[in-house]
C-alpha cells in the first residue's frame, strides 16, 4: 500500500498531497488547487509544481498546450525561470509532429498488411501519443478503434481501461459507466484483482458524479487493497478511503456500516491510510456525534480542493447529519433538546430548526415542545396496527369467499351468459329462460345416459 500523504489541515501541504498522483491527474489536481485558491500563496505553489513537472517531462509527453496554459496562469509572478520557453516549445512541437506522422504511417502500413494484432497495437500507440499530448478526444477515438481488432479477453479489458481513464479525465462519466460494464462482462476480468479493483474505483467515481451515493459507497468498499498505487493516474488509495467513508456514512444504515465498512478487512486497510476518516466512521457508529462532526469539519479544506468531491461535500455532510439526527432520536419516546444540542455541538435554536425540517420531510416522526425544549416521538402503536391489519385481511377473505360461493351457485344452476350475448325467445313468443344454457357434456348415472340440451 502507498504511504499516507493526505493533508486534512487548514493549510494544505500541496507537495505531500500531490505526491500520491501521477500523469495527467497530478497536473489537473494542481491546477484545480490553484483555481480554488486564487490570490493566495497556495495558488503560486501549485502552479510552480505543475510547471516544473510539465517542463521536465515535455520532451516525452509533448503536452505543449498544458505547458502554455500553466505559464500563462503564472504570468511572470515566479520570475524568469517560469516564463514560457519559446525555443523549447518550438523544438517539442517539431518532434511531436514527426512522431505523429511516423505512427500514422506505421498504422497505415499495418492496415495494408491486414495484420489484426499490429493494427491494434498501432491504434494503441497512437492513442498513447494523443493522451500524453493532452488531446483527449483523439486519444479516446484511437483507443476505442482497437475494439474491432481485439482477439483475446485481455485485449478487450485493456481497451476498456484505456477508455475509462480518458473518460474520467474528460469528466464524461456516461462513457466511464459503459466501459466499466463492458470490462466487467469480459471473461477473466474478475480473476485479476488489480483490474477488478480499478473498475470498481472508476465505477465509484461515476456513481458519485451521478449523486448515487449508496451505489458509490458499495463500489468503493469492494475495491481490493491490491490496487495500491497502480491507479495513481486516476485515483489514490487515500481517495478510496475518503470517498468510500463519506458516501457510506451518507447512505448506509447502522447494520450496513458495520458489515460493509467497519468489519470489512479490505476497506480497513484503506482507512488506515486516512486515520481521520477511520475515526469519523467509528465515532458516528458509536454515537459520538460531537467528535464526529468536529473531525468532519477538519476535513472540509481537503474536500474543497478535491477534484471529484468538491461539488458533493455539502450534500454528503447534510445527509450524514440527517442520518445522525434520525439515529439519535430513534430509540427514545422523548428527548431533551438541551442535551441533544450538547451532543451535536450545536445551539438549541439551530437544532430546533433542523428537527422541524426533518419532521416536515417525514424523516423524524415526532413533535416539538418549543416551550419545554423537548422532542416527543410519535411511535406507531404496533399492537393496534397489527389488529387493524388482521381485521383488514379477514374482511378481504370474507369478501372473496362470498364471491366464490356466488359464482359456484350460478354455475350450479346454469345461470351463465355466453360471449354472444342474451338470446331472445323469438318474435313475440315467450322464452323459457332469458339466459342461454351452456352445453354440458353427457353425465353417466348408473346405466342411464342423460343428455341436457
Amino acid at each position: 500500500m502507498e504511504v499516507d500523504n493526505h493533508q486534512p489541515q487548514d493549510v494544505l501541504d500541496v507537495e505531500a498531497y500531490i505526491s500520491s498522483y501521477t500523469s495527467h491527474t497530478k497536473i489537473d489536481r494542481l491546477l484545480f488547487i490553484a483555481e480554488r485558491n486564487q490570490g493566495k500563496p497556495l495558488e503560486l505553489e501549485a502552479l510552480k509544481l505543475a510547471a516544473d513537472d510539465l517542463k521536465q517531462s515535455l520532451r516525452e509527453t509533448f503536452n505543449t498546450a498544458k505547458y502554455e496554459e500553466v505559464t500563462e496562469r503564472i504570468a511572470g509572478r515566479l520570475g524568469p525561470d517560469y516564463e514560457l520557453d519559446r525555443q523549447l516549445l518550438e523544438s517539442v512541437e517539431v518532434c511531436a509532429a514527426q512522431k505523429q506522422e511516423r505512427l500514422e504511417a506505421e498504422l497505415h502500413s499495418h492496415k495494408t498488411n491486414l495484420i489484426k494484432e499490429s493494427i491494434r497495437l498501432g491504434h494503441n500507440d497512437l492513442g498513447d501519443f494523443f493522451y500524453n499530448r493532452g488531446d483527449l478526444q483523439n486519444a479516446f477515438k484511437s483507443y476505442v478503434r482497437t475494439r474491432d481488432y481485439c482477439t483475446t479477453p485481455k485485449h478487450i479489458t485493456n481497451m476498456c481501461l484505456n477508455a475509462v481513464r480518458v473518460a474520467v479525465e474528460m469528466a464524461n462519466f456516461m462513457h466511464v459507466s459503459n466501459y466499466v460494464s463492458k470490462a466487467e462482462q469480459t471473461p477473466g476480468t474478475k480473476a485479476d484483482a488489480v483490474t477488478a479493483a480499478k473498475l470498481k474505483a472508476a465505477a465509484g467515481l461515476a456513481y458519485v458524479d451521478n449523486r448515487r451515493y449508496k451505489q458509490a459507497a458499495r463500489a468503493f468498499v469492494e475495491v481490493s487493497p491490491e490496487l495500491a498505487s497502480s491507479y495513481s493516474d486516476v485515483i489514490s488509495s487515500s481517495d478510496i478511503a475518503l470517498y468510500g467513508g463519506l458516501t457510506a456514512l451518507a447512505s448506509f444504515d447502522r447494520n450496513e456500516l458495520r458489515r460493509e465498512v467497519i468489519n470489512n478487512i479490505g476497506f480497513r486497510e484503506f482507512m488506515e491510510l486516512y486515520p481521520e476518516v477511520r475515526e469519523v466512521v467509528h465515532d458516528f457508529y458509536n454515537s459520538k456525534y460531537a467528535t464526529c462532526f468536529a473531525q468532519l469539519e477538519a476535513l472540509r479544506p481537503a474536500l474543497a480542493v478535491d477534484i471529484h468531491l468538491h461539488d458533493h461535500a455539502a450534500a454528503l455532510y447534510r445527509e450524514i447529519r440527517t442520518r445522525a439526527l434520525v439515529q439519535y432520536t430513534a430509540p427514545f419516546s422523548s428527548v431533551d433538546m438541551n442535551k441533544m444540542a450538547a451532543a451535536f455541538n450545536s445551539s438549541i435554536s439551530d437544532l430546533e430548526k433542523e428537527l422541524a425540517g426533518l419532521i416536515v420531510e417525514d424523516k423524524v416522526t415526532a413533535r416539538i415542545d418549543s416551550q419545554a425544549k423537548v422532542l416527543y416521538a410519535r411511535h406507531a402503536d404496533i399492537r393496534a396496527a397489527t389488529f387493524a391489519k388482521v381485521l383488514s385481511v379477514a374482511e378481504g377473505y370474507v369478501r372473496e369467499s362470498k364471491a366464490l360461493l356466488l359464482r359456484a351457485s350460478l354455475l350450479k344452476h346454469d345461470v351463465v351468459q355466453r360471449g354472444g350475448g342474451v338470446q331472445g325467445g323469438g318474435g313475440g313468443g315467450s322464452s323459457s329462460s332469458s339466459w342461454p344454457v351452456p352445453a354440458v357434456p353427457d353425465v353417466q348415472q348408473g346405466s342411464h345416459s342423460i343428455h341436457l340440451d
